[in-house]
């Protein structure tokens, strides 16, 4: 009995790899039957939002939360702006041009960008006597030259290099052949890296935020309803074709409500359940499964073509991570038998989105902080 308890956490967040694979795949499979992938956003945070209010109502009126003043909402505005919005459309956007297994694999570049800002703003310390500190900024480093070798280094085609792939197919369709070339490969690359960027910063901007705000499930719903409102408005102003909102087939209106549900929904209760038992770092070693599973689901199902320079930088960025999170493992360790945690990791929780990203996020709240004496019984 003791070692299925044990299994639980293991068995929940490889589940839970499916569970985003399968978000990014539907996501990319949306947009390929033509749905605009900045209506696709807002639909996904609009459906989140209808999620997970009622719960945050009834739990604040059980709990009697504090007010939320200026400043929470200031900060609560900027992170749903830049942490969700802004970084929910160039990761559609990316996940367009590029491809379902390039976006995966740049979303483990987020420790990485987090420990670079975070050392930036002072809230990160390196030593550079210290072996850990060296490894976060080699791993640093690997990461990003993976991320560059994706880019830039295609190389020969190892899978579905015979064919035009479906992916070449639909977007001819749908957008005229504006995608699959070289450049637009690149410019996937480049709007991946910036949401990256995106949601490092709505991770460090979790410190102040969640300090000023700490009702945590009420937080999540009004980064949803946020970003639900600044995506539409981003929407209306980008998109001139009305029709555009309108989801032209029920597999569509089917992505988007797993997405919200399931990304923005349940997979939050699964992925605190398995932080508050074994911690970030267990959760974070995980992440690469789901760049592992979306690549091969993407090469069968959507034909995806993969390539050898591809799959070397892949390799970096998750070796890189992988260092990073040992570099970091000093940082959160076992006190009276209790995992220590900083403020900040709390937040994580209960913003998933980004299929990316739930599992995305448990790596990269530790690198914010240095202090470990916060408490955390719901992580993120």
């Amino acid at each position: 009995m003791g070692k299925l308890e044990d299994m639980k956490p293991v068995m929940a967040m490889t589940v839970l790899q499916f569970t985003y694979a399968g978000i990014t795949l539907f996501t990319r499979a949306a947009i390929l039957q033509g749905m605009s992938p900045r209506v696709f956003v807002v639909y996904r945070h609009a459906i989140a939002t209808l999620f997970i209010s009622p719960v945050a109502f009834l739990l604040r009126r059980k709990s009697r939360g504090v007010p939320m003043g200026l400043k929470s909402f200031t900060l609560i505005f900027l992170a749903s702006l830049i942490g969700v919005a802004i970084n929910q459309n160039l990761y559609a956007e990316g996940l367009y041009l590029a491809s379902a297994s390039m976006a995966s694999a740049m979303a483990n570049l987020v420790p990485a960008v987090t420990f670079v800002m975070a050392s930036a703003l002072g809230l990160e310390h390196v030593n550079i006597r210290s072996l850990r500190s060296m490894a976060k900024i080699g791993g640093t480093v690997l990461c990003v030259g993976g991320a560059v070798t994706m880019a830039l280094l295609r190389g020969p085609k190892l899978l579905n290099n015979s064919r035009e792939t479906l992916t070449l197919m639909v977007s001819k369709f749908a957008y005229g052949g504006s995608g699959g070339g070289d450049n637009s490969w690149i410019l996937g690359c480049l709007f991946l890296f910036g949401s990256c960027c995106c949601w490092s910063i709505w991770l460090i901007l979790q410190v102040p935020m969640t300090e000023s705000y700490p009702d945590y499930v009420s937080l999540s719903a009004w980064m949803c309803f946020l970003s639900t409102i600044q995506a539409a408005a981003l929407t209306l102003f980008l998109e001139s074709d009305l029709s555009m909102w309108i989801p032209n087939t029920k597999f569509q209106l089917a992505c988007i409500i797993y997405s919200g549900v399931i990304g923005s929904g349940i997979s939050f209760f699964v992925q605190a359940w398995c932080i508050s038992r074994r911690g970030p770092v267990f959760s974070a070693m995980f992440s690469p499964l789901c760049t592992v599973i979306v690549t091969i689901l993407a090469a069968i199902f959507l034909h995806e073509k993969v390539y050898t320079g591809s799959m070397a930088g892949a390799v970096g960025v998750v070796a890189g991570l992988y260092i990073v999170l040992w570099g970091k493992a000093e940082d959160i360790r076992p006190v009276s038998g209790e995992v220590k945690l900083p403020n900040a990791v709390k937040t994580a929780v209960y913003q998933n989105d980004l299929e990316k990203l739930a599992c995305k996020i448990d790596l990269e709240e530790p690198l914010l902080s240095s202090n470990p004496s916060s408490d955390v019984k719901e992580e993120s």
